[in-house]
């Protein structure tokens, strides 16, 4: 339900008001995407989405201008606030200072900051409650310059096999640019180092096992490397990913979307078939992916 305002549109989601402004401004001139088409994005996919944002901290990726012009990351929640949005505070290590993270956990509160220009949402792979008891371990896979799409999803395979040899499940989905994401459903019982260094063993041994495919975060990359990067350093603590259905402010506007085993076994998957135009019709009609095992955590061996 929306009606007009000065400036814009007042929404009423889940019983909030929520203004939207600047609905015209071109946010993806090549594509001839405007802010409409990504508050729009957002209130379509919000419901599959707002499940993966509930409870952790979130980091905004936020673009005045649109995507050809500067943007910058926004990991502190704003000054001023609307009263049911709600914050969780933190003080890193390395500075001692006090911060106020943004939580998102209802349909307004996405549409509130995507409103301010937030094309990108990464979350942080813990409850904001116990940031150093990771509910998600990740294996982000980052492909070398001249390894292509079919090496990724081989890895993200083999990564698959050696799990299952452990009895452990993970969840792929694209990461909005050339790499993919799996995402191992914890019980938030591990300390974040463990996990990281968990990660980073299976990774040392895949790479050991295959060297002419899979490289780790620690060794050095070359402009000719055809090798996949399983990068383990993404499980530290406070660092995020970008979250199942984000936008990604990249040409064509491509989407992080949660896939089913099925589709990389099949060689089906590439980026670009993931975008803002195509998403809300395949949510349509096949659903959330990981809607089922999502909620089956488990614990590291």
């Amino acid at each position: 339900m929306a009606r007009r305002a000065s400036g814009g549109e007042v929404w009423e989601l889940d019983g909030i008001e929520v203004a939207v402004t600047h609905l015209d401004k071109v946010l993806w001139p090549a594509d001839g995407l405007t802010k409409r088409d990504l508050l729009g994005y957002y209130r379509h996919v919000g419901p599959a989405m707002l499940p993966y944002l509930r409870g952790r901290p979130v980091t905004l990726r936020v673009f005045p201008d649109g995507i050809e012009r500067p943007g910058h990351y926004q990991r502190n929640a704003p000054a001023r606030l609307p009263r049911w949005l709600r914050t969780a505070p933190y003080r890193p290590q390395t500075t001692g200072q006090d911060r106020r993270l943004p939580l998102i956990e209802t349909l307004a509160g996405l549409i509130w900051y995507a409103n301010r220009d937030a094309i990108e949402f990464h979350q942080w792979h813990a409850q904001a409650e116990q940031p150093d008891k990771p509910d998600w371990a990740i294996f982000d896979l980052d492909p070398g310059p001249r390894a292509g799409y079919e090496r990724v999803l081989r890895v993200a395979l083999l990564i698959r096999e050696r799990l299952a040899q452990q009895n452990l499940v993970a969840l792929p989905k694209t990461s909005g640019g050339s790499g993919l994401h799996l995402f191992l459903p914890l019980e938030p019982v591990h300390l974040v180092n463990d996990v990281r260094e968990w990660v980073r063993r299976l990774a040392e041994e895949l790479s050991q096992e295959h060297p002419d495919l899979v490289a780790t975060g620690d060794g050095a990359t070359h402009d000719e490397d055809e090798r996949v990067t399983i990068d383990h350093a993404q499980n530290s603590l406070a660092r995020n990913t970008a979250a199942p259905y984000t936008l990604r402010a990249r040409p064509g506007a491509p989407v992080s979307t949660p896939l089913a085993w099925e589709e990389v076994e099949e060689g089906r998957v590439r980026p670009e078939h993931f975008t803002i135009r195509t998403l809300p019709e395949r949510l349509d009609t096949i659903g959330d992916p990981w809607a089922a095992a999502k909620a089956r955590p488990q614990r590291l061996p």
